[in-house]
């Protein structure tokens, strides 16, 4: 078996047999992975910390034929606000299942471990509020992977110039010329559209950085509503009883 050092943050984490754990990592070098953490359900191991959700660090593992086997971790930041946050936790908890949903083993998905790592960051942060960082992190996800609206342009003849609405089911703007078959179109507030500009275009350490007015709010969480619906189409656990807390 060869030993391997990957950096990561643990998804999600199972019990496996009496004394064990599945493990499953978003990982900087092979995306997503799934990993044995034996004995780290044993008071006294030196695992039964390092494995918990949101744990980000360095894990120390063997690679056999079929499965990976912890054998050390090296944790850097534990998200441990989170333990006395239980409404800032369950929006963690939704960020890790949509991660865990969306990413693959043996993929690139280094910028979606760095979306993740500054997402739960920006949740120990008073000064933002939870509803703007989940709307953020949905936007900059689909934009990662590809799925991002056209927020800068007409989608249909590039124009930039002409009045235009926002069409989820279009992918983006469609201006006045274009939009005779539009039946979703929104007409955005100038501030909405910039916010989605700047969380498409900016770096991810750069993302969390502003606030917006209540109107800009509610208008991103309908347009994230619709995106979500669109190209995610699932209803995720952690989410749900979220909402029921709010």
């Amino acid at each position: 078996m060869n030993q391997i050092v990957l950096t990561g943050m643990v998804l999600s984490t199972m019990p496996v047999g009496e004394y064990d754990r599945r493990v499953v990592i978003l990982t900087k070098e092979q995306g997503k992975i799934s990993a044995f953490a034996k004995g780290s359900r044993r008071p006294n191991s030196p695992l039964v910390g390092a494995v918990n959700p949101f744990s980000f660090g360095t894990f120390t593992m063997y690679e056999g034929r079929s499965s990976y086997t912890i054998q050390s971790a090296d944790i850097s930041n534990y998200f441990a606000e989170l333990r006395s946050d239980m409404i800032g936790a369950y929006y963690g908890f939704y960020f890790l299942e949509f991660a865990d949903y969306y990413t693959k083993e043996f993929n690139d998905e280094r910028e979606m471990l760095k979306l993740l790592y500054q997402t739960m960051r920006a949740l120990i942060n008073p000064h933002i509020p939870n509803r703007l960082i989940r709307y953020i992190f949905e936007l900059k996800a689909l934009t990662v992977n590809g799925q991002g609206p056209q927020v800068f342009q007409c989608v249909t003849c590039g124009n930039k110039d002409r009045p235009a609405v926002f069409s989820a089911a279009k992918g983006g703007l469609v201006c006045s010329e274009c939009d005779r078959d539009v039946i979703d179109g929104m007409i955005l507030d100038n501030s909405t559209l910039y916010s989605m500009q700047y969380i498409e275009s900016s770096s991810i350490e750069k993302l969390y950085t502003f606030t917006v007015t209540d109107k800009v709010m509610d208008e991103l969480g309908r347009i994230m509503g619709r995106l979500m619906e669109i190209y995610v189409n699932k209803r995720f656990k952690s989410l749900e009883i979220l909402e029921t807390l709010l």
